[in-house]
């Protein structure tokens, strides 16, 4: 290996002052990057519908969605050891359970816009809401960032994938990232987050963008 470059070795002195020399922040850093890449969900709209031959996409996905549950079994039951589980997580369905049930409805129950703008939402904003608060960032930066970044998303999503007006896309993805940073901040023992931050915002912009105003969603 050869002598790191003087960019390269800013970099990781930056990324160790960042984040810290502990595990914990290591972890938190760990799981922002599997949170975020929950949006590969979205590749689904463009596979062809015959890209896995033997089965449909459709049943690829929920194979997936079955083998998340097995996977989660094994941890409950056989008490198997998986990274990036919380201390909250031991003894109830660990986030990433509701993550992927929740990619799963957003992707096959919904619209294609909608579902961009909630999978793309909860994969980027609730990882920068979570950091914001673990660094104890003020409260208005731990609501107004999350919301600014989630009405950004979601407008890109609905003008650009479902061909919504501009003004009417920016008005409903802020009426939708209201709504998913409020629900954000919920904990029940029974529900995560994760859920809640994908299906909320895509059933009021479901209800609001396509019976409502007869917009279109594929």
């Amino acid at each position: 290996m050869g002598p790191r470059l003087p960019g390269e070795e800013r970099f990781r002195r930056w990324l160790a002052a960042s984040l810290g020399a502990d595990e914990q922040a290591r972890d938190r850093l760990r799981r922002r990057i599997a949170h975020g890449s929950g949006a590969f969900v979205l590749v689904y709209f463009v596979l062809p519908d015959d890209f896995f031959v033997v089965i449909s996409k459709e049943v690829a996905l929920l194979l997936a969605l079955a083998a998340a549950f097995v996977l989660e079994g094994l941890r409950l039951g056989a008490r198997v050891q998986l990274p990036t589980i919380r201390g909250y997580e031991a003894d109830r369905p660990a986030s990433f359970l509701f993550y992927s049930v929740a990619l799963v409805i957003a992707v096959l129950l919904f619209p294609t816009a909608i579902a961009a703008a909630v999978v793309l939402g909860t994969a980027f904003v609730d990882p920068v809401a979570g950091e914001l608060r673990a660094r104890s960032q003020p409260p208005a930066l731990q609501w107004s960032v999350p919301a600014a970044l989630y009405a950004v998303l979601a407008t890109v999503a609905l003008a650009g994938v479902g061909r919504w007006p501009v003004l009417t896309a920016l008005a409903l993805g802020a009426a939708a990232a209201v709504v998913a940073v409020a629900v954000e901040r919920w904990r029940f023992r029974w529900l995560d987050d994760d859920l809640t931050m994908t299906v909320v915002p895509a059933v009021m912009l479901y209800a609001l963008g396509v019976l409502a105003l007869g917009l279109p969603g594929w």
